[in-house]
């Protein structure tokens, strides 16, 4: 795959970018330790630490979720940063991550001095590799391109006489039973999927990939081609244990055009921040660009191409557990109220320069049409505020000329009659009068028999799978304690459930927490679904995701290594369960 790349770059020259000039007055006045500093031009800030001769350098941007730092007050030694996110740090000295601990490490810049003693922090770039073989854009006839949103992040795209879907979660839950469609189908949504000549899947998450979709489309068109990034984590990891019998699965390397016919082609990306499971797609057909970032926090590490015909993004929030699902401590009801409305206003603000940057002629807010819809979940529906699209349209359209489309199921975007002329009537057209939009019921009963049949497994008539368990998934050498209880509906504690402790320095179960300093985690999970993830081997997403625990930590850290083994890393092998019967009997 790298020789494949370096031929296709070899045509392409690597770039130098000036992102901040000092002048030598300015440098001679740099003081020991940390300095930020801002390009007044294009408003993008910097930090920049000295240690005697030596210089390190790096954007002011926190690898997480693109948040600025500030001086960290805690830190008497003058090395650290704070993001006014989430609280993450940066040991600017190092450009390690402190806060989590053993995570990310910042992407440095270069520093140079120029000939009158000042100072030029410089960043390489590598070339885009949309820009291999590039293609001028050609004429579209009307009704020729045609994008129609179907529910989520699933839309489907007529390219020519080529039909291609994004990401179809068109029924069932996602994340076990915490995610429920906002929006109806259309009532054709099956005949859609099947007329499909490849579907693209971003990544494994079940509102992308969802096996109960999939098993429908299975039963009739099992050969459908389906194309997955190369990630580290297969996006079909757990494909033969979901007894979805799909035969034709391309997994394809990243940054390299895949070829459909002679005017339509694509090309994955991976996702700065967690490119071992997310990526993101840009679909070219006669020279015109649609980019689908999806779900990825810093796709293609924020490199992405401008000017595209029509660009699409999340923009929802609300897709994790933090803080809704925490207690104790600052965890207030207020607390988390207030933190939710300020991160979701911070997104709205980070998409909306995002499209301002990238200035594609249209855009359209997707994939967070989703709802906390079982009755259980009404304290998650109730506090899990989302973003409003239309809000974000309208900050964008305040800012730029982009064009933006709020879109509801069924209805269809015709690109080239929206490029000619925004206004043309037809541009979109909105599905017929009294089409139902919003869902007012689930199908809850078969998914909920399936996680409920768990509870009863044999598995757990032995309190041994305890150890068979966490043996299997292979985490350790981590100086952190965790209590598991297993809980009925309501978070209490499940009558004849287990409640044990697992220490994950030497992977031992003891009765009572180590005298030892230690970090502390209490995950309080619905039964049903813990034992679900836990007999199946599946990631702990379901749990976080899925909002089916509650937790308390002590002290107020997020253990990075621990959540990501969990929620990324587990074997890909369930455990084996036959053998630990068959040891029990």
């Amino acid at each position: 795959m790298c020789m494949q790349r370096a031929f296709l770059y070899s045509c392409i020259e690597q770039t130098t970018e000036i992102l901040l000039h000092l002048s030598p007055i300015e440098v001679a006045n740099l003081k020991e330790g940390i300095n930020f500093f801002r390009n007044k031009n294009t408003g993008k800030d910097y930090i920049l630490y000295k240690n005697k001769n030596h210089l390190r350098a790096c954007k002011n941007m926190c690898k997480h979720q693109g948040g600025l730092f500030i001086k960290d007050i805690e830190d008497l030694d003058g090395r650290s940063v704070r993001c006014t996110k989430h609280n993450w740090k940066l040991d600017v000295s190092t450009m390690k991550y402190i806060n989590p601990p053993s995570s990310f490490c910042q992407d440095e810049l270069v520093v140079e001095m120029d000939e009158e003693n000042g100072l030029l922090l410089l960043e390489l770039n590598p070339p885009n590799p949309w820009d291999s073989e590039p293609r001028a854009p050609e004429h579209l006839a009307f009704g020729e391109v045609q994008i129609t949103y179907l529910a989520h992040a699933c839309m489907d795209l007529k390219l020519g006489d080529k039909r291609m879907v994004f990401d179809p979660w068109l029924i069932g839950p996602a994340f076990a039973r915490g995610w429920w469609l906002l929006h109806e189908p259309p009532s054709d949504w099956l005949e859609r999927l099947c007329q499909a000549d490849l579907i693209y899947i971003s990544h494994m998450h079940s509102d992308h990939l969802s096996y109960p979709t999939l098993k429908k489309l299975a039963e009739r068109r099992p050969d459908i081609p389906i194309y997955v990034g190369n990630t580290e984590r297969p996006v079909f990891w757990n494909l033969n244990q979901s007894g979805v019998q799909l035969t034709n699965i391309n997994v394809v390397p990243f940054g390299i055009w895949q070829q459909v016919d002679k005017n339509l082609r694509f090309m994955i990306l991976m996702d700065g921040v967690h490119p071992e499971m997310d990526t993101c797609i840009i679909v070219e057909y006669k020279g015109h660009k649609i980019l689908n970032t999806v779900d990825c926090t810093r796709p293609n590490g924020g490199r992405l191409p401008e000017k595209v015909a029509l660009m699409m993004s999340d923009f929802a929030g609300g897709a994790s557990g933090f803080p809704m699902t925490f207690s104790g401590g600052k965890f207030t009801e207020e607390w988390k109220a207030e933190f939710i409305k300020t991160e979701r206003k911070k997104l709205l603000n980070y998409k909306a320069r995002l499209v301002k940057d990238l200035q594609p002629r249209i855009y359209c807010p997707f994939a967070g049409y989703f709802v906390e819809s079982h009755p259980s979940d009404k304290y998650i529906k109730e506090t899990n505020i989302k973003n409003d699209p239309n809000e974000l349209n309208n900050l964008i359209k305040k800012n730029s000329d982009v064009i933006t489309w709020t879109p509801r199921p069924g209805a269809t975007l015709d690109l080239s009659r929206m490029l000619k002329d925004p206004t043309d009537s037809k541009g979109i057209i909105e599905p017929p009068n009294g089409t139902k939009i919003y869902k007012d019921s689930w199908d809850f009963g078969p998914y909920l028999k399936v996680l409920n049949a768990a509870v009863e497994d044999e598995i757990f008539l032995h309190s041994s799978w305890i150890k068979e368990y966490f043996t299997w998934a292979g985490f350790k050498d981590y100086n952190l304690v965790v209590r598991m209880i297993e809980t009925n509906e309501d978070f209490s504690p499940f009558p004849g459930g287990y409640d044990y402790l697992v220490d994950f320095l030497d992977l031992s179960f003891p009765k009572e927490r180590p005298s030892r300093e230690h970090s502390y985690e209490e995950i309080r999970s619905r039964v049903d679904v813990i034992r679900y993830v836990v007999k199946n081997g599946l990631l702990w997403d379901d749990l976080y995701i899925g909002f089916q625990t509650r937790l308390q930590r002590d002290p107020d850290i997020y253990h990075h290594l621990f959540w990501n083994h969990f929620q990324i890393k587990l074997p890909l092998m369930p455990p084996n369960w036959r053998s630990f019967l068959m040891h029990c009997g």
